[in-house]
């Protein structure tokens, strides 16, 4: 029976059975013959044999059509793009266009728990396991991962400059490659406009002159509101859209209600962000312990929003939040890990209105440390919305409104229970490496409108000190319960790292004792024996580069960072997903009904979970690092040949970079600009010194310098030296060898000689975008 659909046309399936039975010469006369097609029926007969082409379920070549060549059970392919789904689409790399048509289209399909080294990407390459699809809608074959090798280095993105003459050039993106501009044929521009992002295809580089490239794709123009997150979303493969079938999933979900669950709502528990947060995610309350065998203890309250209530295991919104590990903060957009009905809305803890989560009730003793803790799945009402400022302002004696009839009732016994487990914190002595964080603010327009450092308050801490509680009662919780969990884990420095740092401390004079074990005091004190001197920021710089990064494990190994044997993070599902994970496996370990951590998931497969997750976090850390680059670049690109004073945040071979007081932006000074004479990079001392007068550069030393060149798209800033504080004779010994003087380029990138490191540990407190989201607090906020 030849199918037909509504309208009397051959279905799709219908043209590939007939034309896989009459293999041989079948054209688009042979098919209007078979199905009875009228002349005015061509033009949808060849639209619907292009598509079939595109897919690769049939093959054209000049006026004949057959069924398609088998593609090998192995290939290595491209992505290339994605589906109206989203799901990512990719084609041979290495196909005779020519001999065989059209490349056929491959459908990746993803396993829930990607395998290390498996996520991928548009633009990346990949060796594929392919088997060809029963379905006759979409690809013809489907393939799964084996390996992502790295990007191929013949695409980059970058932005398309028309010429007069047509055509036109590219301007990457990447810093060290800023100054190798591409030409772009009058053929190959695909459309582009002065302005637009691209991805570009090289297809012709030589020694002298222009390299060639081809547009493969546009993606929005760099004019546009928000175009410079725009670059940093399509350069780190960043999803920007949800599945539809994630957003029905989250447009059909229902507020929580008592059923399975606690009454909380009498609780006076308070939400305390940032004043632009749109979702509060955490809610907290403490009140003293009644108990008479605790007496001067508390008991303090965290209620996280139940995100695992609305996200289930398996559901193509969890398969978003995987794929995407985790929400990105850009100053002028949040990309985020859940849809805006799940994160803004249904599980945003607002004032009045009654709200799922998950609370743990912890007993804190006297001395500040946590007896017991108990987890319960809850119905609450928010009391009230505070933000940091309000409630400190109301602590030191100038409530408002708002905070005056909430002061004694709530505020005070939170900062009362704050007081008590300090003291725990105390005694524990984590890394005490506090480091000032930065915020942009922007303008309507988008642009930067100035750059600030937040007040430190009470009020960032009280929250830090909360949530690290919670999150070490949720590990103890699954250790307990011998439930699989994903830690947040942090290893002690190596052995190679100690040393290196404890040769530096020596050329200032610093005793540094790495005999014992290795703890976070021993750094602590060599802080505080230089608090107040000018070698302070120096000093804590080359610590903080001394640490391990931090990471997601199904293995423990403990966190040196905060001095803490177990932790794992469960205050913030809506943007992490390894938090949302151990809400599943605690609503799996005390029977709290649904959204369970599934049977099948062990530890090998959490295992994967955190290093997939893991790398999402970096990515997240370099994307955001790279557009407060370029938006400061753009910020100061009419500013050449003004002064400012800074620091040497870096010392390499290729220079020095250094950090704008003013604004924070990161800029290169090249070593052939600093003299006529030579200077050796001294890696031991962080620093470049003079072969003839023995004037030494090092990191930590005060600057003025005259911006030279500023390229916005890059994010690269370009300085000379002025005058230095460090400018002096060094003491003990110098690096003697050969100096290396490389050629400078016009947008130098960061040399790898400087580890910047993406887990740098942000300034406790809620960080925050100038618009959007509220990035988290405390321990959300922070890298480790």
């Amino acid at each position: 029976m030849k199918r037909k659909n509504d309208r009397g046309f051959p279905d799709r399936a219908a043209i590939v059975a007939f034309i896989k039975a009459n293999p041989g010469k079948v054209g688009t006369r042979e098919i209007a013959r078979e199905f009875g097609l009228k002349n005015a029926d061509r033009i949808e007969l060849k639209r619907m044999l292009r598509e079939l082409a595109d897919d690769g379920l049939v093959k054209k070549k000049r006026h004949t059509i057959s069924e398609p060549d088998s593609l090998p059970p192995t290939l290595v392919a491209d992505i290339t793009g994605r589906d109206a789904d989203g799901e990512l689409v990719a084609s041979p790399t290495e196909w005779d266009e020519v001999e065989s048509g059209e490349p056929p289209k491959i459908l990746i399909t993803m396993p829930r728990r990607p395998k290390p080294g498996t996520a991928a990407g548009v633009g990346d390459r990949a060796l594929l396991r392919v088997e060809r699809s029963d379905e006759t809608e979409g690809p013809a074959y489907r393939g799964h991962i084996i390996k992502v090798f790295d990007k191929t280095k013949s695409r980059i993105l970058g932005v398309f400059r028309s010429l007069p003459e047509g055509g036109g050039r590219i301007i990457p993106v990447d810093k060290k490659s800023a100054d190798r501009e591409l030409n772009i044929a009058p053929t190959e521009t695909h459309g582009a406009q002065d302005g637009d992002l691209v991805s570009v295809d090289i297809i012709r580089s030589r020694g002298f002159g222009l390299a060639s490239g081809r547009v493969k794709e546009k993606l929005g123009s760099v004019k546009s509101e928000k175009a410079i997150s725009l670059i940093a979303i399509y350069a780190h493969d960043i999803p920007l859209q949800f599945r539809p079938a994630a957003e029905r999933e989250a447009e059909a979900a229902e507020p929580a209600n008592l059923k399975g669950r606690e009454d909380w709502r009498d609780v006076p528990l308070v939400t305390i962000d940032p004043p632009d947060a749109k979702d509060h995610d955490d809610a907290v309350h403490a009140q003293p312990d009644p108990d008479p065998n605790n007496k001067g203890g508390f008991i303090v309250d965290v209620a996280i929003a139940d995100v695992s209530f609305y996200v289930r295991p398996g559901t193509a919104l969890d398969r978003d939040a995987l794929d995407r590990g985790n929400s990105v903060y850009f100053p002028d957009r949040v990309v985020p890990m859940l849809p805006e009905r799940i994160s803004n809305d249904l599980c945003s803890l607002v004032p009045g209105e009654p709200r799922g989560a998950l609370a743990v009730r912890m007993i804190i003793a006297p001395d500040g440390r946590k007896r017991s803790h108990s987890f319960h799945r809850i119905l609450m009402r928010s009391a009230a919305k505070l933000n940091y400022a309000q409630a400190q302002a109301a602590i030191d004696g100038r409530p408002d409104d708002t905070t005056g009839p909430l002061l004694d009732p709530i505020l005070r016994p939170l900062y009362a229970a704050y007081a008590c487990v300090k003291r725990a914190r105390d005694e524990r002595d984590p890394l005490n490496l506090d480091l000032p964080e930065r915020k942009i603010l922007l303008k309507p327009d988008g642009t930067v409108d100035r750059v600030v450092v937040p007040d430190r308050l009470d009020a960032h801490k009280l929250i830090e000190e909360f949530m690290i509680l919670a999150n070490v009662a949720a590990a103890e919780m699954l250790e307990k319960k011998s439930l699989p969990l994903i830690y947040r884990v942090h290893d002690e420095p190596t052995l190679e790292k100690v040393h290196a740092l404890a040769e530096f401390l020596a050329t200032l004079d610093v005793p540094f004792a790495k005999g014992g074990a290795l703890r976070p005091a021993l750094f602590n004190r060599v802080l505080a024996q230089l608090e107040g001197h000018d070698h302070f920021p120096l000093v804590s710089e080359v610590v903080l580069r001394a640490q391990a990064q931090a990471e997601y494990s199904s293995e423990n190994y403990g966190h040196f960072g905060l001095n803490l044997r177990r932790y794992a993070h469960f205050t913030s599902p809506i943007r992490r997903y390894a938090d949302l994970v151990v809400h599943r496996a605690l609503v799996r370990a005390l029977g709290l009904g649904e959204g369970a951590l599934p049977d099948t998931e062990t530890p090998e497969t959490l295992s994967e979970v955190a290093a997939h997750i893991s790398v999402t976090e970096r990515r997240a850390m370099k994307a955001e690092r790279e557009t407060v680059d370029r938006l400061i670049a753009h910020h100061l690109a009419d500013r050449i040949g003004s002064s400012f004073q800074g620091r040497v945040s870096g010392v390499t071979r290729a220079g020095l970079f250094v950090k704008l007081a003013e604004t924070g932006a990161d800029g290169l000074i090249p070593i052939r600009s600093l003299g006529t004479e030579y200077f050796n990079y001294d890696e031991g001392r962080h620093a470049l010194v003079g072969t003839r007068s023995g004037t030494m550069h090092q990191l930590g030393d005060v600057v003025d310098v005259r911006l030279i060149e500023a390229a916005p798209i890059a994010g690269a800033l370009r300085f000379e030296l002025l005058s230095s504080s460090g400018e002096t004779a060094p003491r003990g010994r110098r690096s003697s060898g050969p100096q290396r003087r490389p050629s400078f380029k016009a947008h130098p990138g960061r040399s790898p000689d400087k580890k910047r490191k993406p887990d740098k540990p942000k300034k406790p407190g809620k960080g925050k975008t100038a618009k959007g989201k509220s990035k988290g607090k405390g321990q959300k906020g922070k890298a480790w």
